[in-house]
């Protein structure tokens, strides 16, 4: 069996396994975000994130609340429930609680964020320090991003990550090579979940009122 098959299967295999993770949480996400949102969540919620440890290992590393907020914003696009900026911000303030509570999230933004200062350090055999800085010609930063886009929001957080990869708004400009997909791929899976399940509870309602 050769190594490339051997590596497609274990990707593959990561990808189904993350989706699956996904989609079990999605409907409890998605029904909590509306709830509280509905219901003063905003007031409550700017406390709760005081005491998140992965906020502040973010924080540590250059990159707060307000930068998630402001580059998810940047690409915010009106959609089906969510019709304004103003909502928008809501469900992304619960939407960024919920995965930051989340260890296997803490897990994979950690160890992008020792990966990228590693390689910055030059401590990555062969990766150059100079060349990471520069031009490092990886696939694998893209690779983590949607690894975490998928985890948060299966399938489709992949297609949002490629879109926040793409454009580079807000803190994504100011981020490491792979620190930058890391915090992309939260910021693309909180996204996609957030605009899916808008679109799922105003069909919901729809059929409801039939």
């Amino acid at each position: 069996m050769s190594h490339i098959f051997l590596f497609h299967k274990l990707f593959t295999g990561l990808f189904w396994v993350a989706d699956g993770l996904s989609n079990q949480s999605f409907k409890s996400l998605t029904e909590n975000t509306f709830v509280t949102t509905e219901s003063g969540f905003g007031d409550i919620m700017e406390t709760k994130f005081d005491n998140l440890p992965l906020l502040k290992y973010l924080e540590d590393h250059g990159v707060t609340l307000k930068d998630l907020l402001d580059t998810a914003l940047e690409l915010y696009i009106p959609h089906p429930g969510v019709e304004t900026r103003e909502k928008a911000l809501e469900l992304f303030k619960a939407g960024f609680y919920e995965v930051l509570t989340d260890v296997n999230v803490s897990v994979l933004e950690v160890a992008c964020f020792r990966a990228d200062e590693e390689a910055q350090a030059g401590r990555v055999p062969l990766l150059p320090a100079e060349q990471f800085k520069g031009r490092p010609g990886l696939i694998v930063d893209e690779l983590l991003g949607m690894t975490i886009a998928n985890y948060i929001a299966g399938a489709r957080g992949i297609f949002e990550f490629i879109r926040y990869d793409q454009s580079k708004p807000g803190i994504l400009r100011k981020l490491g090579p792979i620190a930058n997909d890391a915090i992309g791929g939260l910021i693309a899976g909180v996204s996609s979940r957030i605009y899916s399940g808008a679109l799922e509870k105003q069909k919901l309602e729809e059929s409801e009122k039939k």
